[in-house]
């Protein structure tokens, strides 16, 4: 049972009690009123923002000041980067009589640049005429209206789906319906776009590379001939028509100066545009925090920031390193952490920020207990009145990583918004089939679940279910997968592994869920998902192979199939329940996010999840953990200053963590993951001035420092081989933007070599170690595309919020009288007739008795009578949350349109 109370301590897991915890030094008082003086030249502009309540600080101060020339901000997390930006623009104009048409800011997001307009038209003295003449731009917005101006006139295809179906379409043409997915082929192709490549130029060195050309070589066909572009054929075509003299000099001419937001982030076809465009006057100006350079899977390049001076030789550096944000315990914990990375511009943060608490430290021993530790805790904040929902955030490493923390909320009616990610874990894509399978277990007529069955028997999707469906109509059979093995477009061996895979569906319902996973995985579903180029592929792999790892250890607390299957169907109802009430609430909700989203927000309670070795840091940072026989076996060998930089930007990501909590940051280290020991991260242990042995150099060599604190731990080899000959699957180490991108490829196809296994599936030691490439694809939607459908630009599909709102009544305290408080607080009074409207039903549910466990589930069955195990539904169910023993009783739910799926 799970230890129902959390225990934050002031220290982590193995640091001495004499340890002291980093604090950053208290910033000087000193603003613009004390440091420019009433006699100097430009007193004028300052006393004037100090009237509009902008007190700059003595750096702010000297980079509102540059003049002409290149100047490097280093912009330190929450020191006011974009106060400086507007305040420099107005600088540039009043002071210095800068015509306001001539000034051009780029930006990531339009929300960035409309905020940056609306920073400027605000300042004193700036006419509405003038701020509105300051191009505040997007890279994709300026490259966009650049075309347009020399009459480029393609249609903007950029919606995702609709990129899918054209690919979709072209696979089928070349017969590779099931060799690529659509989502990993614009993911390659978009890496090598932002290279400033073209799509002829792609490698072609193995067969699957071949063929993934000719399919983006049709695609790009397929724009042409109908006159449209997609979001990176915008920055490549303008990067090429600024190479005319013709086409640049007159913009040189009218963008005198130039200023360039999250520099960090750029990526190669950008900062050309970017030098370009600065190449006459030099007049250049860029804000950036190299310790913020999280996104190099996606073409971000963190030498923009390290070589600046050297490609602008000169160049004037400023940093702003005053935090308004962080509690100075906060701030020091980021900073001492981030200071341990070798490749970054030095510089040390000083607080001026709001004074809040101590980082609090926890070690549960899972992710189970992790959640219900931080979850509990969420629900006591709230209930005693310290913060609001929306004032909290729970920050994780992977979409992955979240699938506990995510039960947790929806059963416990948390409101929560869900960044990025699929809703719910059991829905993902990678999930389904497997889930499919043992629904189709449970009812073989289950016509919902027949299409993810199809692809791991490596039949066409849409042409084997219109032929299923077309024999149901003649003759309607128990298994309607039966029909294919009387199909004549398969092949003998696929008619009689058709035969196999019902055989193997009939006796998954008698099961454990776990060794009905397993024996899927063992079976079919592990070779099914490993195909393709391993040197291209690897890193893809990698992650399904986490994803699958995770979902394993969600099974564990399950004892039947059905069960298990009636869960993970409630988990989904639940979340379209609360999807359903979104419109009748307000956005007071915890905000669940990958750190990768949190970056450039800021919460004053932040909950950071998973910081443990193999999750921060990732395993591909510490490959070569593993023994050194296991590690001959990797398909690409990685240098030492390759695993170097990935530990690197891991830190860096632990440092964007810390530094977006303003007054309460909680880290919790799971001691195990995924079944295996976990150290508490080593980031969090020298931050406290501990030295932690580099396990990653030879072990005579590791064995030779001081490892009392820090347990080590190996990683086994994942034996798969058609022989039974030793093939030890390890990670690829690649973390080149083009390998990244492309490792996304089939997904839910392959060629694999069949599976042998002497012992349980679950006694196999696997080394798992994946950047989570959905995780990074989502990331993308983030930079330049925002609310223009510029967000769509390319990866997984369009991202969406998806939010999750509680039932009134349902949270800790509540009762007839608070729920009606509650509802008149939170929801604007000319939306109420919608609230009154909402449709509601009673069903019968198990409640949890624990008096800290909110839990609850309904009792309606998710599988036909005839199917239902030996555990009936009349009898109370095990929590799922915390173990404890279920109490019957009612509940009043939204009316949704269907049951479980």
């Amino acid at each position: 049972m799970l230890s129902p109370n959390s225990t934050f301590y002031p220290r982590p897991l193995g640091v001495n009690s004499a340890s002291s915890l980093p604090q950053s030094p208290s910033a000087p008082l000193e603003t613009s009123r004390q440091l420019v003086g009433d006699d100097q030249q430009d007193a004028y502009y300052f006393r004037s923002l100090e009237e509009a309540g902008i007190k700059l600080n003595g750096p702010q101060i000297s980079a509102v000041r540059h003049g002409r020339g290149p100047i490097l901000t280093l912009a330190g997390a929450g020191c006011g980067k974009t106060t400086v930006l507007a305040a420099r623009a107005g600088y540039l104009m009043e002071v210095g009589g800068v015509h306001a048409g001539s000034i051009l800011l780029v930006t990531f997001t339009n929300k960035a640049a409309a905020e940056m307009k609306d920073r400027i038209a605000a300042l004193p003295g700036i006419r509405p005429a003038a701020a509105r003449a300051v191009q505040a731009r997007t890279f994709h917005s300026f490259a966009l209206t650049l075309l347009r101006h020399y009459g480029v006139q393609e249609d903007i295809f950029g919606e995702s789906r609709a990129q899918h179906t054209v690919l979709k379409m072209l696979l089928r043409q070349n017969g590779m319906s099931e060799a690529f997915q659509p989502e990993s082929l614009l993911a390659m192709l978009s890496a090598w776009k932002m290279q400033g490549s073209n799509t002829a130029d792609l490698p072609e060195k193995t067969q699957d590379e071949r063929d993934a050309k000719r399919v983006l070589l049709g695609y790009e066909t397929w724009k042409q001939d109908r006159g449209k572009m997609d979001f990176d054929d915008i920055l490549l075509r303008a990067a090429a028509l600024l190479r005319d003299p013709a086409v640049l000099k007159p913009l040189q001419r009218r963008f005198q100066y130039i200023m360039v937001d999250e520099f960090q982030d750029t990526n190669r076809l950008q900062y050309e545009i970017v030098q370009m465009l600065a190449g006459a006057h030099r007049n250049l100006m860029v804000v950036g925090d190299d310790d913020q350079t999280i996104y190099t899977f996606n073409g971000a390049r963190h030498e923009s920031i390290l070589e600046f001076d050297k490609v602008y030789p000169g160049a004037r550096i400023v940093t702003l390193d005053i935090n308004y944000r962080s509690d100075a315990r906060i701030l020091g914990l980021g900073s001492e952490l981030v200071a341990r990375n070798k490749r970054r511009r030095d510089k040390r943060l000083r607080a001026a920020g709001q004074r809040g608490d101590a980082p609090r430290f926890a070690t549960p021993s899972n992710a189970e207990e992790e959640a219900a530790w931080v979850v509990n805790q969420i629900c006591q904040q709230v209930e005693e009145g310290l913060f609001p929902y929306r004032d909290i955030a729970i920050l994780h490493r992977t979409a992955s990583s979240s699938r506990a923390v995510f039960e947790q909320l929806v059963l416990k009616d948390v409101p929560f918004v869900q960044h990025g990610a699929a809703p719910v874990f059991y829905d993902q894509s990678l999930i389904k089939p497997l889930m499919d399978h043992m629904r189709l277990s449970l009812n073989p007529r289950a016509m919902d679940a027949l299409p993810s069955a199809l692809g791991p028997l490596y039949v066409s999707r849409d042409a084997g279910l219109e032929y299923i469906q077309r024999r149901e109509q003649e003759q309607a059979k128990k298994y309607p997968l039966i029909h294919l093995s009387k199909w004549d477009k398969l092949k003998p061996f696929q008619q009689e592994q058709v035969k196999e895979r019902i055989k193997l569906i009939k006796s998954l319902h008698k099961l454990k869920p776990i060794i009905a996973i397993q024996e899927m995985r063992r079976q079919f579903y592990d070779k099914y998902m490993e195909s393709g180029d391993p040197t291209i592929f690897t890193h893809y792999k990698e992650t399904m192979l986490e994803t699958l790892d995770e979902f394993e250890a969600a099974v564990k607390k399950f004892e039947t199939v059905e069960e298990f299957v009636q869960f993970a169907d409630e988990l989904s109802r639940r979340h379209r329940e609360m999807e359903s009430l979104r419109r009748a609430q307000d956005s007071d909700a915890v905000q669940l996010m990958t750190i990768h989203r949190a970056k450039g927000l800021e919460f004053p309670c932040v909950y950071w999840i998973g910081a443990s070795e193999g999750i921060v840091p990732h395993s591909t940072a510490l490959r070569q953990d593993i023994p050194e026989d296991q590690k001959a076996a990797l398909t690409v060998q990685q240098t030492d200053a390759e695993l170097d930089m990935a530990l690197e930007e891991e830190r860096r990501l632990a440092y964007v963590a810390i530094t977006r909590a303003k007054r309460h940051l909680y880290v919790t280290s799971p001691a195990s993951h995924h079944g295996k020991p976990a150290d508490v991260s080593r980031f969090l242990l020298e931050a406290f001035g501990m030295e932690v042995p580099d396990k990653r150099k030879p072990r005579d060599e590791a064995r030779s420092g001081n490892t009392s604190s820090y347990s080590t731990h190996g990683h086994a080899s994942y034996n798969r081989n058609n022989n039974g000959n030793s093939n030890n699957r390890s990670s690829n180490g690649n973390w080149k933007s083009i390998g990244n991108a492309k490792d996304a490829d089939k997904r839910e196809n392959g060629k694999g070599h069949t599976s042998q296994q002497t012992s349980s599936y679950a006694q196999h030691d696997r080394q798992r170690s994946a950047i989570n490439h959905k995780d990074h694809r989502e990331m993308e939607m983030l930079d330049e595309r925002d609310e223009d459908r510029l967000s769509e630009k390319r990866g997984s599909g369009i991202i969406r919020d998806h939010k999750a709102f509680s039932t009134p009544g349902l949270h800790p305290k509540a009762t007839s009288t608070t729920t009606t408080s509650s509802t008149s607080r939170n929801v604007d009074p000319s939306r109420a007739g919608a609230i009154k409207a909402e449709r509601t039903e009673t069903v019968a549910v198990w409640k949890c008795s624990s008096a800290t466990c909110k839990a609850w589930l309904r009792q309606k069955p998710a599988v036909p009578s005839g199917k239902a195990t030996k555990k009936s539904s009349s009898v109370p169910p095990v929590c799922p949350l915390c173990s404890g023993t279920m109490i019957a009783g009612t509940r009043q739910v939204p009316v949704t349109n269907t049951f479980g799926k």
